[in-house]
């Protein structure tokens, strides 16, 4: 990248930064955020971190994100990326900073031997669905994606359907 433009891993002084752009994620994608810089701090950098990120800085200024976590696949016996989060703040799209982002995290994925990266894109993310085709990424049609919290999760740990 040119001498203003770094990608690198995130550090613990990124996380207000971090948080920054995972609430301009969830502007983008009409979705509240309720973690706080404590809990993001937490979750990345604390005694038992849940997730990594990689920043692109221009000029010093955290201006792209990639969040992710490892997976396990039980039948390679080895560990998968989770790319939970990629964004890029609309003023930098189409200059090569996400493709910056993914690249770093496949080299990620290689170097730690992982068999794969994986994701999920909104359906109506027209523009996000084309940019991982040209990177060469496949949907998965053989499997739906299934969630479970809220009063679900807590009736479950009581022994209870829920509904």
């Amino acid at each position: 990248m040119s001498g203003n433009r770094v990608i690198r891993p995130a550090i613990a002084i990124d996380t207000p930064a971090i948080l920054r752009l995972i609430r301009g994620l969830a502007a983008y994608e009409h979705l509240d955020v309720t973690a706080t810089e404590s809990e993001l701090h937490e979750a990345l950098f604390g005694p038992l971190p849940r997730a990594r990120a990689i920043l692109a800085d221009i000029g010093g200024i955290p201006v792209g994100l990639a969040l992710f976590y490892y997976t396990f696949s039980t039948f390679k016996a080895r560990a998968n990326i989770f790319l939970e989060d990629l964004f890029v703040e609309p003023a930098h799209r189409g200059t090569g900073i996400g493709l910056g982002l993914m690249r770093a995290l496949a080299h990620c994925a290689v170097t730690e031997h992982c068999d794969r990266i994986e994701w999920r894109v909104l359906n109506w993310n027209q523009p996000s669905i084309d940019f991982y085709q040209r990177l060469g990424a496949e949907p998965i049609d053989d499997w739906h994606t299934r969630q479970l919290g809220g009063d679900a999760l807590v009736s479950l740990t009581k022994g209870l359907s829920h509904g």
